[in-house]
């Protein structure tokens, strides 16, 4: 067995790469183990027209701004899983895949590290596993006895795969609209939202949400109200293709019905659709199977944390998993700031 290492960071994606930036500027001895074959993290397994919310510039790593891409205002999957993969060679991030995590055991002074091709020891471990990797489906009345085709966002491509069907997308927040847009000209599509759709203010993209997530941070820690932070905002950023089909009336939301049939969806009235396909928006869960052997486990499947640090495991830091682990830390931008105090707090640890 490896002599154990500082930090053990289980994740290659985003969050991975930005706490490994920060670890190696501490002189910290550390390995990420990601379960990728390749470079880019969840941006490698998204639907082929996504963009981003916000420009290359305020869409960056620490240490290395994205560069811009030619003809794209906002950029798309494939510039940010090139940007990726270039940030992660050029700070020669010892980033060792395929290997998936089996799970986190506590070794006396040491974390175990237990994966599919060997055993890992370290002092500290930071998990940013991400959610992409467990989508959530509701338990909707009948679903199993839909003999269409049902997706979730993750499965989801392009419209071309369902070019003349009749498609019901569910769900109302970003992944649900834009995928909605995305086939208004290929399907017959009904848009299901468990409540009227709010869009955000058309002016509004990924550079505000990151300065309001980040001013509702600081209320709360220096004890002021709550502003209720992104989510008051609104539940749907209107991207252009999204702002398009709204403005045209071609996204129009019907409420969330009460079950699935053989052949589509009723709701209470008796009202009924039809449909080849259902796409489930819903939402994803913390992958966060890999550190159950530590028991940690709270509320909603979170683990509790102060900041990105377990409350019942000092040693296991937390990373990019959504506000609860960092203020906007699922995304980009937001992701910097909570990995270099995950590594600072860790450094502190050690000595």
């Amino acid at each position: 067995m490896p002599a154990p290492l500082d930090v053990v960071v289980i994740g290659g994606g985003q969050a991975g790469l930005a706490a490994g930036y920060h670890l190696r500027r501490l002189g910290l001895d550390f390995a990420v183990l990601d379960a990728q074959p390749t470079p880019g993290g969840a941006w490698q397994h998204t639907w082929d027209s996504l963009h981003l919310f916000s420009p290359a510039a305020y869409s960056s790593l620490p240490g290395r701004l994205m560069p811009p891409q030619p003809g794209e205002t906002y950029p798309d999957a494939a510039h940010v899983v090139a940007y990726l993969t270039d940030y992660e060679q050029r700070y020669e991030l010892p980033v060792h895949r395929p290997v998936r995590v089996a799970g986190v055991h506590r070794d006396g002074e040491l974390l175990h590290v237990e994966t599919d091709s060997g055993s890992w020891r370290a002092r500290a471990v930071i998990s940013a596993t991400g959610t992409w990797s467990r989508p959530f489906v509701p338990a909707v009345p009948g679903r199993t006895k839909f003999r269409g085709v049902q997706l979730h966002t993750v499965e989801y491509r392009s419209p071309v795969d369902l070019a003349g069907q009749t498609v019901i997308v569910v769900g109302g927040g970003n992944s649900g609209a834009q995928i909605a847009a995305d086939l208004v000209p290929a399907a017959a599509l009904t848009w299901v939202t468990p409540r009227e759709p709010r869009y955000l203010a058309d002016d509004i993209d990924g550079r505000a949400l990151f300065d309001h997530a980040t001013a509702r941070r600081r209320a709360l820690d220096e004890g002021r109200t709550d502003s209720g932070g992104v989510a008051s905002l609104g539940d749907i950023v209107a991207v252009p293709p999204v702002r398009e089909a709204r403005d045209a009336g071609l996204l129009k939301a019907q409420p969330m019905f009460d079950r699935v049939t053989a052949t589509g969806v009723a709701w209470a009235d008796g009202t009924t659709a039809e449909a080849d396909a259902i796409i489930w928006c819903t939402g994803f869960r913390p992958g966060l199977s890999h550190l159950a052997p530590l028991g940690l486990r709270g509320p909603r499947g979170h683990i509790p944390t102060t900041g990105t640090r377990a409350l019942g495991e000092p040693r296991l830091h937390l990373l990019g998993y959504g506000d609860w682990t960092g203020p906007a830390s699922a995304t980009l931008i937001g992701v910097g700031r909570p990995a270099r105090e995950a590594a600072r707090q860790i450094a502190d640890l050690l000595r």
